[in-house]
């Protein structure tokens, strides 16, 4: 009975915790973060994600451990190339990088990834050719394929297959 009014308990509530904590807490935003909750669970059972199975809970706990320094070492270099202003003149351009990675929830979690890290953006992912799309503001800082491809796919590929 539970499972078929909130499908996703986790999901609605991460979502009313959320909600609270942007909007403040009064009967009214909990009641109105509660009914957005609900309705966020309905929906997500109606899209019938499915479920993830991590293979390797250390390539897990590896990625978590690098992901926070890549992510202070890009905000330290973007803020770097910004207040150095004109004279810093980096060129900026796109890179195609051919993953390996087939899995939905890996490649979610890699976009997740890049879209969090300073000065990368996931422009587009052709699923024909397995192809990522990424905009760089520094080119010449990085091999983006190689750091792409170990540091971020590499562990993907082992907690996902």
């Amino acid at each position: 009975m539970m499972r078929s009014v909130l499908p996703y308990p986790l999901l609605a509530l991460s979502l009313l915790v959320m909600w609270i904590l942007l909007n403040g807490l009064s009967v009214g935003q909990l009641l109105l973060g509660g009914v957005v909750a609900v309705a966020a669970s309905a929906v997500m059972a109606q899209l019938k994600p499915a479920k993830p199975r991590l293979r390797n809970w250390r390539a897990v706990m590896r990625l978590a451990l690098i992901l926070p320094v890549d992510i202070f070492r890009s905000n330290m270099a973007v803020s770097r190339q910004i207040l150095a202003g004109t004279g810093g003149r980096k060129i900026s351009g796109f890179v195609a990088i051919p993953l390996a990675l087939r899995d939905r929830t890996g490649l979610a979690i890699l976009a997740c990834i890049i879209t969090s890290t300073p000065g990368t953006a996931w422009v587009e992912y052709d699923s024909n050719r397995n192809t990522l799309l990424l905009h760089v503001l520094d080119l010449g800082s990085e091999d983006w394929i190689k750091l792409i491809k170990t540091r971020y796919e590499q562990p993907l590929m082992e907690i996902f297959g």
